[in-house]
């Protein structure tokens, strides 16, 4: 693409279409940029419109679809073509900065946001000079250009927060220190000055505060590893401006606004963060200024109000309080009775209840609500800090703050049972309360793992938790029924067994409650509930005590997708996917009506995903109704396909790159049921699934070649016969996997179906050109995975057409390539074959080489006889792998490896292990006794004086049990 005016002008257009709110407008013009933007000169006509068009709306735009552009573009991948010309690289690292410097700051904003995205894949060894250009900016004096500078620095540097330790991080991060530490300390020192100078100017104040709060926050990052040299030689201009500031409170800066947090409460927040993080890591070098630090900081908690504008502040206040009373050598600051009764009564107990502010989110504001309280990340609030405060007083306290706990709690409840109707908060608090003194170490998998002995989980779950849920009315006091379904779902490890079986009904029943939060509770605590385990590895609760309920449970789970707020419910979709496959065939009655269901919702979902795991879990929940009933009648599965067919078409028609990935698995799973030949609804789709374009996503590759795989098991001879014109396709799919070290092992699994499913006489005239492929990508990348698959390629090539066709074939590419590869590649390598499948082709394509091919015993390669039966003993006897991976109704989806964006394995569309030798051979090491002894009786003396001459004593040994296991011997 040019740089010229008229294709700044193409692009402007198509960015107007972009904002169109009607998709039939928008679509095309998203396409239409999807389609441009791996020319040459595509981003640097974005900088261009950013820069200098007269339209702030498009400037805008053109900003954000260059920082989106970059996330997707910049990183260059393995195996992937550079999407980003060299040229427009090293044009955007040059005028960036200047660029994002000068630019107002809606756009500021996303360029400092590209700049990280680039720094941290380019800074520092491709980017050298990307710091120095900031720092030299601060001389500018202009607090526009600074500002922008430290925003750009925070997003670059704020990784250093979690990273792993690794010596390249220690260099990037000194190289950072060297230019930018001092820089930084003098910046601070000046904008303190300023801020005194310009106390009585307000817009002057405002931008001076931002700095410092970015300093902050650099401050944080830059010292989180380690505490740098020059940050410890200048610890008392840091600390003491920072206590400082923390005591400061100029009238001028407060706000009036409730809910927003202003520049005065970020800034306090983040010194506190910064506090706390050397009082946790550096607690030698900051011994001296903790006294004062705690003191600034217990007047600040007891004196801020109760604005949700203050939430950060206080709770990373309370964190820094929680992060001091856990360490041994501050606990003398907490002995004192009266301390600890101070720091309950005026810190943990006020902040512990549920204010308005909480209410509003409950009900208006559900998604958010239950993002902080079932998710965690509710880092910030303020319940969550005093929690992690109580279990930190806990470590030392445990007994006198447990006593003084259970006053305010039995005090709470009293107030509760006056009046309920109107103290019904009390009763939220003290559940609150015990919660966070009973907790102390929790897990997502299994709720609170270890309990404090002080505190009689049973008893209250009886006397205060029951009466909740058994309550008629689901909709009366919604917060405590979530209070109450909440507590079942934290100490399901805790309760005994009759209590959960006693709680599952009413769960049950608030499914149907109109509170978003409640039912979602409901359904997320049953998922939980059903992911126990119980004796034997089997789960605690069983289908039939589940029978009473299975009619109801199923009922009110799809009607509480109908309940406004929920259509698209990840909690909800997951409940159904993990009843299903709890209840397994006890569910095949009621799927008729379910699937219709289920297809409708994937139908308006399809439309406009939005929701990732509501997706995910509602293609799991397809797949177990497929495998479930079809595993009662497997005549069942035309249904299904008349059910699904329709929408996977709609999906495939109009791209919707989300779900095509899902759709080729389930399709895979449909396939593999068939008894019978393959469909001719599938042959019609097989030539669409060569096309390059969709193998060039990533994420459609495993499942489309476990979807070829499953087309070339059932369809063979069919695609040999009625398509063979696509045979070439199939291979051009093979030849594009093989040159790829990510996808090499997905090309081998399509090779390894394509030579035991096809007819020998439909690819024999490709045989010779597929070794020629992988003997080029052998010399140029050799990978151990790469070397793995190969093993068991050729080996499963020699137990499909016999030890002598394999060797024919390497022999006419080149002569004597067959003893280069035994020696090579086949006896030092044959020991990293993994996983018990591959070990087997492997050991019976082996056995055949030794004992099946003349040219192994009377020609050049008869030396390398004796290391290859050397080498399989040892393939044999080495230790095996013999961990059980996990039954699938325990696996959380964001556990699987293979769960990401691209491509999202479905746990339930689990492909069984296919064994291309089956039950001709049960145990290889029998075969190889067997065929040894073929081998002795045609040649008689020549297998014994091999193996006495050259084999060694152990592997002679274990050769020796093998023949005794056959019952046969060598001559």
């Amino acid at each position: 693409m040019e740089l010229n005016d008229g294709n700044l002008q193409t692009l402007t257009e198509f960015m107007r279409k972009t904002l169109d709110p009607d998709p039939s407008v928008r679509r095309p013009a998203e396409k239409f940029l999807e389609s441009v933007e791996g020319n040459q000169n595509y981003p640097i006509l974005l900088l261009t419109l950013l820069e200098k068009s007269q339209d702030n709306v498009i400037r805008v735009c053109a900003a954000v679809t260059f920082k989106n552009y970059i996330k997707r573009n910049w990183r260059i991948i393995e195996d992937e073509p550079n999407k980003i010309s060299d040229p427009d690289r090293t044009t955007i690292k040059a005028n960036i900065v200047n660029l994002m410097l000068s630019s107002p700051e809606q756009i500021q904003k996303q360029l400092s946001d590209a700049i990280s995205i680039i720094g941290r894949e380019d800074f520092p060894q491709k980017w050298p000079d990307l710091l120095t250009e900031m720092v030299t900016r601060f001389q500018s004096g202009d607090f526009h250009i600074i500002n922008g500078v430290l925003r750009t620095a925070h997003s670059l540097f704020k990784r250093y927060r979690h990273e792993f330790k690794s010596n390249e991080l220690w260099l990037e991060i000194k190289l950072v220190l060297d230019t930018f530490a001092n820089p930084l300390t003098e910046l601070f020192k000046a904008t303190i000055e300023l801020c005194q100078t310009h106390a009585t100017d307000i817009n002057a104040l405002k931008i001076l505060f931002s700095s410092l709060t970015l300093i902050s926050k650099l401050f944080y990052s830059l010292n989180f590893q380690d505490l740098p040299e020059l940050f410890e030689d200048n610890m008392e201009t840091w600390m003491s401006n920072f206590h400082n500031l923390l005591t400061l409170d100029n009238k001028l800066l407060q706000t009036d606004d409730e809910e927003e947090a202003g520049l005065l409460e970020l800034l306090k927040s983040q010194i506190c963060d910064n506090a706390a993080l050397y009082a946790q890591k550096y607690d030698e070098e900051f011994q001296p200024y903790l006294p004062r630090f705690v003191t600034a900081i217990w007047n600040l908690l007891v004196s801020t109000g109760q604005e949700v504008k203050y939430d950060l502040l206080v709770s990373n206040a309370i964190q820094f309080l929680a992060s001091v009373c856990e360490r041994p050598h501050y606990k003398h600051l907490f002995e004192d009775q009266n301390t600890l009764t101070s720091i309950c009564e005026k810190v943990i107990v006020p902040n512990m209840e549920f204010r308005s502010a909480d209410e509003e989110a409950f009900e208006d504001n559900s998604e958010e609500y239950i993002r902080r309280d079932l998710e965690g990340s509710d880092i910030d609030t303020r319940r969550r800090a005093a929690c992690d405060l109580v279990r930190g007083l806990c470590k030392f306290f445990e007994g006198p703050v447990t006593a003084i706990f259970s006053g305010y709690v039995n005090s709470m409840l009293g107030e509760y049972a006056k009046n309920p109707g109107v103290n019904w908060k009390h009763k939220d608090a003290a559940i609150y309360l015990v919660t966070s003194l009973a907790s102390k170490a929790q897990t997502a998998k299994h709720g609170i793992t270890q309990a404090n002995e002080l505190v009689n989980l049973t008893e209250f779950f009886v006397n205060h938790i029951l009466t909740d849920l058994k309550s008629q009315n689901v909709n009366e006091f919604p917060v405590l029924k979530a209070d109450a379904i909440k507590y079942v779902m934290i100490f399901r490890s805790q309760l005994p067994k009759e209590q959960l079986l006693q709680a599952v009904p009413l769960l049950v029943a608030h499914l149907q409650a109109e509170s978003t939060v409640e039912h979602t509770y409901a359904a997320h605590a049953l998922e939980r509930l059903f992911t126990m385990r119980g004796p034997n590895n089997s789960t605690l609760i069983t289908p039939a005590e589940m029978a009473p309920f299975t009619e109801q449970l199923l009922n009110n789970l799809f009607k509480a997708l109908a309940l406004p707020g929920s259509s698209e419910n990840e909690y909800i979709m997951k409940a159904i996917m993990r009843s299903f496959s709890l209840l397994q065939e006890a569910i095949v009655s009621y799927i008729p009506t379910l699937i219709g269901q289920l297809t409708h919702k994937l139908l308006l979902v399809s439309r406009n995903p939005s929701k990732p795991h509501f997706n995910h879990y509602l293609f799991e929940s397809l797949c177990l109704s497929i495998r479930i009933t079809c595993k009662a009648n497997t005549t069942t599965v035309g249904s299904f396909e008349e059910a699904l067919f329709p929408v996977f078409t709609e999906i495939l028609q109009n791209d919707v790159q989300e779900f095509v990935p899902y759709v080729f698995q389930v399709m895979s799973l449909l396939l593999e049921i068939h008894t019978s030949s393959i469909p001719n609804s599938y042959m019609a789709l097989f030539p669409h699934l060569l096309q390059p374009v969709l193998w060039e996503r990533t994420g459609n590759i495993p499942p489309l070649v476990r979807l070829l795989q499953a087309y070339l098991e059932k369809g063979g001879a069919t695609i040999a016969s009625s398509a063979a014109d696509k045979i070439p396709g199939l291979l051009g799919v093979f030849q594009k996997l093989i040159a790829s070290k990510a996808n090499d092992h997905q090309g081998f699994y399509l090779m390894n179906s394509i030579i035991e499913h096809m007819p020998t006489e439909s690819i024999v005239q490709y045989r010779k050109q597929i070794f020629i492929l992988l003997f080029q990508r052998l010399q140029s990348s050799k990978t151990t995975k790469f070397i793995k698959s190969f093993m068991v390629f050729i080996n499963l090539y020699g137990v499909k057409y016999g030890a002598i066709a394999l060797q024919e074939i390497f022999d006419s590419i080149q002569p004597k390539m067959f003893g280069m590869v035994l020696e090579k590649i086949v006896i030092p390598e044959v020991q990293k074959v993994s996983g018990p499948v591959e070990k087997k082709i492997c050991a019976v394509g082996i056995t055949k080489i030794l004992t099946e091919c003349p040219a192994m015993i009377d020609t050049e390669y008869t030396k390398l006889w004796t290391p290859l039966l050397q080498a399989l003993i040892g393939l044999f006897e080495l230790p095996e792998d013999d961990s059980i991976p996990d039954d699938e109704h325990f696996i959380d989806i964001e556990d699987t490896p293979g769960y990401q964006t691209a491509f999202s394995q479905l746990a339930f569309a689990g492909k069984k292990e296919h064994d291309p030798i089956g039950d001709v051979v049960s145990n290889p090491k029998i075969l190889l006794a067997q065929s040894l002894h073929k081998l002795s009786t045609a040649c008689p003396g020549r297998v014994p004086s091999m193996l006495s001459t050259s084999l060694n004593a152990e592997a002679l040994q274990y050769l020796q049990g093998y023949l005794q296991a056959a019952s046969v011997q060598l001559v």
